[in-house]
């Protein structure tokens, strides 16, 4: 008997250790559909073959450019970009649900307030955020494409206890997930990098990948064009030159540098469409 529960300690530190090494990389890619120059950088990332997830802003002008091109592309995991805030200066979007019906989450002009800070000086009502949640998940399932989760613009969408509660609801309603409620962990340090520094750090990341818990890099694309350079960030944390991190984020997901340190790990590849057919809905948990 001894040998026997000695046999079963050793297999059952053995799975662990084989567990703890497993290592699965989440690719996701923000703010699809906020214009032309971000659609036109996803479509090199979909022609790429790199496993990834699009969430796509069902609130902006580009919308629906981006739900063309995404049918052609089955295989991306498609989920809703939740926006209440529109920041950039001279570009502005407003609520699906429209002005009239939200009055509390937009400024004079009927459009989204550029900062989380703004847009909660002027108490917006749970219900209206509600309203306005439910009207971009109802375009975005109107749309054709196969939705598969939620995720939060600037985290305004969840910036209150009440807030978080409304978005659990609603994705339990219509049976979505959640991005980061898998235990994912962000690898984060390249965002604010500088440009011509975000490469480099991007494969230092991709050469550590820890084990265990899927491991999830944020990615907010672009390409240096007219468009993108016009863009300015009405946010103090708002970076400079937005259309030259954008570039480089997409060219540092597109080297084969980083596609290699990933592949010399032996990472298996995951987006949340085959997260939640593995793991069911049911395996989400607010994160702490």
């Amino acid at each position: 008997m001894n040998r026997i529960v000695r046999g079963l300690l050793v297999l059952c530190v053995a799975v662990a250790s084989v567990s703890a090494q497993h290592k699965t990389v989440m690719i996701r890619c923000d703010d699809i559909g906020m214009c032309h120059t971000v659609n036109m950088a996803v479509v090199q990332v979909m022609e790429s073959g790199l496993p990834f997830s699009a969430s796509v802003m069902f609130a902006c002008p580009w919308y629906q450019e981006a739900v063309a091109l995404l049918r052609n592309h089955p295989e991306v995991s498609v989920g809703v970009h939740l926006t209440l805030n529109a920041e950039w200066k001279n570009y502005r979007w407003g609520p699906v649900a429209g002005a009239r019906a939200v009055p509390s989450l937009v400024d004079s002009a009927g459009y989204f307030l550029p900062s989380r800070a703004l847009l909660f000086a002027q108490n917006p009502k749970v219900d209206e955020v509600e309203l306005e949640l439910r009207a971009q998940i109802e375009r975005a399932m109107r749309s054709g494409l196969h939705i598969d989760y939620l995720d939060y613009h600037m985290g305004a969408a969840m910036n209150t206890p009440e807030l978080r509660s409304l978005v659990e609801r609603l994705a339990g309603e219509y049976h979505l997930g959640i991005s980061r409620y898998f235990h994912e962990e962000d690898v984060e340090g390249y965002y604010d990098k500088p440009p011509d520094e975000k490469a480099g750090k991007l494969l230092d990341l991709a050469a550590h990948v820890k084990g265990g818990a899927p491991q999830l890099f944020v990615f907010h694309i672009g390409m240096q064009t007219p468009e993108m350079n016009a863009l300015i960030d009405q946010n103090d944390f708002g970076l400079k030159e937005m259309s030259r991190h954008r570039e480089a984020e997409l060219r540092a997901l597109l080297s084969p540098g980083f596609r290699r340190a990933l592949d010399d790990q032996h990472v298996e590849f995951m987006t949340y469409r085959r997260l939640i057919d593995r793991e069911g809905l049911g395996a989400m948990k607010r994160p702490q």
